[in-house]
């Protein structure tokens, strides 16, 4: 098997990754206020142009492999690659936001799933464990530890809250001067080891979990990604750097500290 090319950034890069996920993190918070009743896709792929053009960024979404809009908007049970349209969001729905920019040269990409409204008790706990799985995946990413320890650490957690489907056909990855880099990160436990985790790498972390089973399908647009059985769907992203103080997520305002507090991981909040 070949071994995954890493890209390891050095302080100076790591700046511009974190200035690049300040940027996704800061128009995630205007479309999150903006996802209510009668809101569609468009509007939020509209805002998401605005708030990118006032910031001097670019998408790093859109053309991507011929991918049309700026934001993926995933509604109820599409997992990922949700492309916007006009069709207003309703009460009860649930909507997953993949958002990604650049800024001079580095990629910052994270995604959230929201509830519009009161959303069945049984979906909101699916949202809360993606959420939580996401958050055990980043405070694996220990210097020293290797790439497997997040895969496992997802699907430990996302297992101990219920009968969740896993996807597996989609995953996290390596972030850089390039949105998809080397290595793949699976959102469950694996054989192999996989690449050390080392300071200046910085990953993608992403898990998707249903409510049903697992399994995808791929609608003839070539994009979008539906659960097989109909099943709501949620998706949640950071993206993450290593550091010798351990994870420091770029797409957070305060770094990740204080979920990473919450779970004994400690971090001082400076890029080291």
């Amino acid at each position: 098997m070949k071994r995954p090319t890493l890209e390891i950034k050095d302080k100076a890069q790591l700046a511009g990754m974190r200035a690049a996920g300040l940027v996704v993190a800061e128009i995630h918070a205007v479309m999150r206020e903006a996802v209510q009743p009668g809101t569609t896709g468009m509007d939020l792929d509209a805002i998401a142009r605005r708030e990118l053009a006032a910031r001097g960024a670019r998408s790093n979404f859109l053309g991507y492999h011929g991918f049309p809009a700026t934001v993926c908007v995933s509604v109820n049970d599409v997992v990922v690659h949700g492309i916007p349209n006009d069709t207003p969001f309703q009460e009860g729905d649930i909507v997953s936001l993949d958002f990604g920019a650049v800024l001079d040269g580095w990629h910052g990409d994270a995604a959230v799933t929201i509830p519009v409204g009161e959303i069945p008790e049984d979906v909101a706990h699916m949202l809360t464990t993606c959420e939580d799985a996401l958050w055990a995946g980043i405070a694996a990413m220990q210097p020293g530890g290797r790439l497997r320890d997040i895969g496992t650490a997802v699907e430990n957690l996302v297992r101990a809250r219920g009968e969740y489907g896993i996807v597996e056909e989609f995953g996290g990855h390596g972030i850089g001067t390039q949105m998809h880099q080397d290595p793949h990160v699976m959102n469950y436990r694996t054989r192999q080891r996989g690449p050390k985790l080392v300071p200046g790498l910085c990953l993608a972390i992403e898990p998707m979990i249903t409510n049903g089973g697992a399994d995808t399908v791929t609608l003839a647009d070539g994009w979008t990604v539906k659960s097989a059985d109909g099943s709501s769907a949620a998706h949640v992203e950071h993206s993450v750097a290593v550091t010798d103080d351990g994870p420091f997520v770029l797409t957070a305002p305060d770094g990740g500290v204080e979920r990473l507090s919450a779970l004994g991981v400690h971090h001082s909040g400076a890029l080291s």
